[in-house]
Formats: structure tokens, C-alpha cells, sequence
């Protein structure tokens, strides 16, 4: 399998020692749902790890919340809330539309706050060893002191210090150099430490985390391509430091999600949450989205491309549906045997499609193929059942790889019913109570009561 490794900018034969391969995630920070961007880098992360599965490997799945900084603090202070109730109230959130987007749950999703001692711990041995100093309360990464930092990113020390923003701090030795440990500030939350009451900073929790759950070295460190600099750099250099060994083999980046042709972010307030989308069109459509390019290259949202997902994934549940129809239906007792070797082509062009750069993009080229084949080559029950059934798994099987048809055998009736939960939910976040309490009543109606639980809604027929 040969994947990008964007350290090297260059693909690479992926051949870890042993079974298990050691994965890790950047996450979300658990102040506000997640945009349609976010959820892109969240699924190719998932399809990796779905593809690794498929192919025998045991993958250990990292991905942290961020649940302290400054995003979390402003929006708990606007809310006078604690950081924890924010936090949550918002991995809530996440795992209600990552179970939707069919997001398998990680082997542990860390928290920073739940993480302080270790946080300690890596930042004295940095302090130790030279890397980092304590000054007024916060303690500070030494970047001179990483002959190799910008490896990542591609540029010099130098290149980076003659392009950089930077904002004269008296508390640091050099402008380049980033934070730790901060000092806590009137309002904020603090943590006792060995240089005074404070909180980490963004970066060291990733290291801390990655080293905790995975080991000194992991095998994958996943994100998107705007993490490359700093955060990532900055991952670099404090683990190779404090752990004296290679980081990570490979780096995998995700493109960006774009709105007319320019990228999407919270900062500039063009994004879509996948909260919103979902209520329109669904979950599903959207995990098709951000599988249809090639990871690496950017996507451009638009309304009528989701469309295009919604009946692409129409032509793939017809297919499955057929099947099940037709094994049904069957009175044969051929099971095809011949016919059935013959589709096994299509597992193997499959596998060549994902094995180069995990191309989804074409690995879905293959699927419409094998429907197609399917489509023309079995019209009839002419067949025994155990003949449909097998070619069956044979299609699905790919199309779970791709984390796709998870919803087939669910009624019309049931995926309306999480839409109007969703527009629910939607309502409730704009404060529009009374939309809310409408659509509530609307499903009370259709026989259906709502449970709002600590993990988000839960429904049952009446």
C-alpha cells in the first residue's frame, strides 16, 4: 500500500512491523458543532482506518477533544458556563453527527483537561533537557534549541522568523518560541503547576496524548492541511525532544473543503455545520461528498453536487435492494459458482484503487462498475438464494469499506424522522424554541417520543 507522506511530499510504501498500526487524530475543540470541513478530515480519517481493517491490520485509533482554550473560555464566559459543562455539552454534539456521518468511535477519544499531570511531566522534561523555560508563570518551547524545526513545513528557522507575524512578548527569549504552560488570566480556568496556576497550551496536549495512548513513535499522524504549521510543526518538536525518538512514519493531511472556490473556516464565517446539512439532505450524501475526490485535493461544496451524492447513493441501495429482491424471489438451486469467481475482479481492482494514496475517488468508479455488471448479468431469480446472498457481501462488503450503505434496510419513515430531530436540534442551537417545540409536537404526532439524553437524542415509537 503506498500512501502521501507529507513529511517527505512523497508516497510511500506503508508497511508497519507487526499487525497493529498506531494511528493518531487531531480532533475537534468541543466549543460549537462542526463544519462540513472539519467533518471531511473526521471521514477520510475514518475511511483509512476502515481500509487498514479491511486489509487485517488491528488499528489503534487516538483522537482527542481539545476542551481548554481560548475558544472554549470566551464561549463559556458569553454563556456563563463552565468549560466542562461546554465540553460536554459539545463531544455530545460530536458524536451525535459522527455516529451519523457512520464515524466508527476511536479506541479512546482523550481529553486535555483529563491529562494535566502528563502535560507537567513532558513540560519538565523539556525544561530539563534544555528545550523550554519558565518565565513569569508560563513556560515556553525553546525553538532554536530543534536544529530540524520547519521539516514539516519546509522551511528554514530563519525563512520562518523573516515571514513571521509575530508580537513582541518581554516574557520570551525569541519571538518564534511557543507556549506551554500559560498563566492563568481573572476569568479563566487554571491548574496548579510547578511554575504557578495555569493551563497548557494548544499544542503540548497532542504529544502528550499521542505518547500516552500510542507510544514515543506511531505509525500515522492524521490532520488537515491547515494544522500542518504551526500545530504540527510544533507536535515535532516537542515529542522528538522530550522523547529523544521519531515522532511519527508517515503524515497524512486532508485537503480543504471550499465555498466558491475559497476555503471553508469558522474565522471567516462562510462554513456549513454538518448539524445544518444534515437536516436537508442527510447524513449519508454528505460521507459521500467528502469521499468523491481524492483526499489530498481540495473540494468545492455546492448544493447540487450533494444531489449528485444522494443519487449516486440511490443507484448503489437499488443494486443491494435488487438482490435482496431477488434472493426473495429465488427457486433455482444453481449457486452460480463460475459467475460468482468472475465478480472477484472487482474486489481486486478495488484494493489497487485504495492501495494507491487510499483513492476513494476511484475505488467509487469500481462500485458503479460492479453495480453495472450486476445490473446485466443478473436480471432474474434464475439462481438459487445463497447465490444472491453471496454476491451481495461481495458488493457491500466494498461499499462498508467506504463507510457507505449503512442505512440500507431503514425505512423512508425513519429517515424522516431523524430529519426533523436534526432541524430539531437546529432550532434549539438558534434559540428558535418555539420552531423547536413545533417540530416536537409534529413528531409526537406521527406516534414518536423524544428522550434527550447526555449522548444527544434518542427517539422510539410510541
Amino acid at each position: 500500500m503506498l500512501l502521501y507522506n507529507s513529511m517527505t511530499n512523497r508516497k510511500e510504501e506503508f508497511a508497519p512491523e507487526g499487525a497493529s498500526v498506531k494511528i493518531y487524530a487531531c480532533g475537534p475543540t468541543v466549543y460549537d458543532y462542526f463544519h462540513i470541513g472539519n467533518g471531511r478530515s473526521f471521514l477520510i480519517f475514518d475511511t483509512l482506518r476502515r481500509y487498514l481493517e479491511f486489509k487485517g491490520y488491528q488499528v489503534e485509533f487516538v483522537q482527542n477533544f481539545t476542551d481548554v482554550d481560548d475558544k472554549m473560555i470566551n464561549r463559556a464566559n458569553q454563556e456563563k458556563i463552565s468549560i466542562g459543562q461546554l465540553a460536554e455539552r459539545f463531544i455530545s454534539e460530536y458524536y451525535h453527527d459522527a455516529d451519523g456521518l457512520n464515524i466508527k468511535r476511536a479506541t479512546v477519544n482523550p481529553r486535555a483537561t483529563e491529562n494535566i499531570d502528563h502535560i507537567i511531566e513532558m513540560i519538565s522534561a523539556l525544561i530539563e533537557k534544555g528545550h523550554a523555560y519558565p518565565s513569569d508563570g508560563s513556560v515556553y518551547f525553546r525553538v532554536r534549541s530543534y536544529r530540524e524545526y520547519g521539516k514539516l513545513f519546509k522551511q528554514s528557522i530563519e525563512d520562518l522568523e523573516a515571514g513571521a507575524r509575530v508580537n513582541v512578548d518581554e516574557k520570551k527569549e525569541d519571538a518564534l518560541d511557543f507556549a506551554l504552560w500559560k498563566k492563568t488570566k481573572p476569568g479563566e480556568p487554571y491548574w496548579e503547576s510547578p511554575w504557578g496556576l495555569g493551563r497548557p497550551g494548544w499544542h503540548i496536549e497532542c504529544s502528550v496524548m499521542a505518547k500516552q495512548f500510542l507510544g514515543n513513535t506511531i505509525d500515522i499522524h492524521c490532520g488537515g492541511n491547515d494544522l500542518k504549521f504551526p500545530h504540527h510543526e510544533n507536535e515535532i518538536a516537542q515529542s522528538e525532544c522530550a522523547n529523544g525518538c521519531l515522532f511519527s512514519k508517515f503524515w497524512f493531511h486532508v485537503g480543504f473543503v471550499n465555498i466558491n472556490n475559497e476555503k471553508m473556516s469558522k474565522s471567516k464565517n462562510n462554513f456549513f455545520t454538518v448539524r445544518d446539512l444534515s437536516s436537508v439532505y442527510g447524513y449519508e450524501p454528505l460521507r459521500y461528498f467528502a469521499i468523491s475526490a481524492h483526499y489530498r485535493n481540495p473540494i468545492n461544496y455546492e448544493p447540487d453536487i450533494i444531489e449528485q451524492a444522494k443519487a449516486s447513493l440511490e443507484r448503489l441501495y437499488n443494486c443491494a435492494d435488487n438482490l435482496d429482491y431477488l434472493a426473495e424471489n429465488a427457486v433455482s438451486e444453481d449457486r452460480g459458482e463460475k459467475i460468482l469467481e468472475n465478480f472477484d475482479a472487482y474486489r481486486t481492482k478495488f484494493t489497487e484503487a485504495m492501495d494507491d494514496d487510499l483513492n476513494t475517488a476511484n475505488a467509487l468508479s469500481v462500485l458503479f462498475d460492479f453495480a453495472k455488471e450486476i445490473n446485466i448479468t443478473v436480471s432474474d431469480a434464475s439462481y438459487a438464494k445463497e447465490f444472491y446472498q453471496k454476491l451481495k457481501e461481495k458488493f457491500v462488503s466494498l461499499c462498508r469499506v467506504l463507510g457507505l450503505l449503512y442505512n440500507q434496510g431503514k425505512s423512508s419513515i425513519d429517515e424522516e424522522i431523524e430529519a426533523l430531530i436534526a432541524q430539531r436540534q437546529a432550532a434549539r442551537k438558534e434559540k428558535n424554541f418555539q420552531k423547536a417545540d413545533q417540530i416536537r409536537d409534529q413528531l409526537k404526532d406521527m406516534g414518536i417520543t423524544l428522550e434527550d439524553t447526555p449522548t444527544g437524542v434518542k427517539w422510539k415509537k410510541a
